[in-house]
């Protein structure tokens, strides 16, 4: 079990797979040492562990350094238990390792210590991920021990394994198991209570006017969700789409509700196969000249599709029976689903429609209110892209594709593990961000809009008899103009109007508007 030197990393002479280097002597620990020893294929951790030359810790470019006396045994036991101890669980690491040593050698680990804590957590993690078990028999003594450490990473329920006396706290499936890490910004959006916040308000807003604000947002976030895909439908699908978006975690989530949706976003099939793809799928751009793909993203095999998509909706399921962050699970399933892209087109739609289902589902909205996050993403679309492209960018060169007759990619090596075991916590911060402006600015400012609106509406009846149609136009005509009334409308829709009627409304406006 004896593992290689240290590599040493040089700032001179060496970079880690795209992390800068640091002053000579500093040694790989962790993770790190797993994947430069073994060589792994793995999508770079966000944060990477190394043993420096001083006796103080200190983060730099995304490395942990820490002293001297850290250092784990040069040893993949020892590197192992470091990881575990500091950096938490990365499946996706693991996996691959564990693809790569034999067997004999975690078996190895845990007969030389079959009672310790972390020889039966890489023991149970072994078998999960292998689908396998090794020749040991149950452990009978210890006590039970949580896999994952809450301090480091958010856990899901726990399930008891008698055979390792481990409490099997991952969120996820073996199928689908997306992790996020315990950072001091998650914890901070965690402890505002974003829900009671949005529920209080809601509490102290009139049925009435909650209800036009809610049917506004329902068509300003299906609007936003076209938007982000460069697309300006009609206004009917517009309508028809945030109509769904309305009834977001009503019905269960299964493969055939997210078919229908399909159906309901590209309701002209004649161009596309509908339902889970058959074929392959990227999203990018193709060559002007050659017509050749240039893909940003590579979706996953079709052939994984039937083992990805029944492990994210029992992920989803597992997580909306516990206590596990509603926003937190929203950022699982419905980011987890458009890396995924399961469907020819209409995944990003639909993924964007999973951040109001899952909201939903865990209680996290209340009742009869839409939470716009499509168009709060719309607003922060740079950093919508950078989200998506930290998921994508590092996986491009572990996937082996070429172009086919159809100028489409086929995946030529084993793509599905990356698909179901990745970082989620970048994404978590994302979806927070918009999740509390939505909460803080964008319901609260609606809810005003609608409250001054009908101010102005009253004034304006009282002052002309004015129809409401038309009361309703004046006031959007104005609130289009910064308040003033366009010589258009002064000359068509509104040419009855005197001039002193017109500047007694412009004035009320600008009372109550602001």
């Amino acid at each position: 079990m004896k593992m290689a030197n240290f590599n040493q990393i040089s700032r001179d002479e060496t970079i880690f797979h795209g992390f800068p280097g640091m002053e000579e002597g500093t040694r790989l620990a962790g993770y790190s040492a797993l994947i430069q020893d073994h060589d792994l294929k793995v999508p770079m951790p966000d944060h990477l562990c190394a043993i420096g030359t001083k006796h103080k810790k200190f983060n730099l470019d995304g490395w942990r350094i820490f002293t001297p006396r850290h250092a784990p045994a040069d040893t993949l036991y020892g590197h192992l238990i470091f990881a575990l101890k500091y950096e938490g669980i990365d499946l996706a690491v693991l996996n691959a390792l564990f693809q790569k040593i034999d067997y004999r050698e975690i078996r190895g680990i845990v007969l030389a210590e079959p009672t310790g804590g972390y020889s039966r957590r890489l023991w149970f993690l072994w078998e999960w991920l292998r689908e396998k078990q090794l020749d040991i028999e149950d452990a009978r003594t210890g006590n039970f021990i949580a896999l994952i450490n809450s301090k480091l990473q958010y856990e899901g329920k726990s399930y008891p394994s008698k055979r390792h006396r481990v409490r099997n706290n991952l969120p996820g499936t073996r199928n689908f198991c997306p992790l996020i890490r315990k950072t001091e910004k998650l914890e901070l959006f965690i402890g505002k209570r974003l829900s009671e916040k949005a529920i209080e308000n809601v509490g102290r807003t009139h049925p009435d006017l909650l209800n036009r604000a809610a049917a506004f947002l329902l068509l300003k976030d299906s609007k936003a969700s076209y938007m982000i895909e460069g697309e300006t439908p009609p206004h009917s699908r517009i309508e028809r789409w945030g109509r769904i978006i309305g009834e977001a975690g009503q019905r269960k989530l299964r493969i055939p509700e997210l078919e229908y949706l399909q159906q309901i976003v590209i309701p002209d099939d004649r161009f596309i196969e509908p339902g889970l793809r058959k074929e392959g799928g990227f999203v990018g751009q193709h060559d002007r000249s050659s017509g050749m793909p240039m893909p940003d993203h590579i979706s996953a095999r079709p052939e994984d599709l039937w083992i990805l998509m029944p492990g994210l909706i029992e992920t989803y399921e597992l997580l909306c029976q516990d206590d596990f962050d509603a926003v937190l699970t929203a950022t699982l399933i419905a980011f987890g689903f458009v890396f995924i892209h399961p469907f020819e087109d209409g995944n990003g739609r639909i993924h964007r429609y999973l951040f109001h289902h899952v909201l939903a589902e865990k209680g996290f909205v209340p009742k009869g209110l839409t939470f716009p996050v499509s168009a709060v993403i719309l607003e922060r679309i740079e950093e919508y892209r950078r989200a998506l492209e930290h998921f994508s960018k590092p996986r491009l060169d572990l996937i082996e594709w070429r172009a086919t007759e159809k100028n489409n990619v086929a995946v030529l090596n084993e793509t599905i593990d990356l698909y179901r075991y990745f970082d989620a916590t970048k994404h978590a911060e994302f979806f927070f961000e918009c999740v509390e402006e939505t909460v803080n600015k964008t319901l609260p400012e609606e809810v005003a809009y609608q409250r001054k609106y009908d101010l102005l509406n009253e004034f304006i009846k009282n002052y002309v008899g004015m129809p409401d149609q038309l009361v309703d136009l004046l006031i959007r005509f104005l609130a289009q103009n910064n308040g003033k009334l366009s010589k258009r409308g002064r000359a068509k829709e509104f040419e009855k109007l005197t001039d002193n009627e017109i500047q007694a409304i412009e004035r009320k406006f600008a009372e109550i508007f602001g």
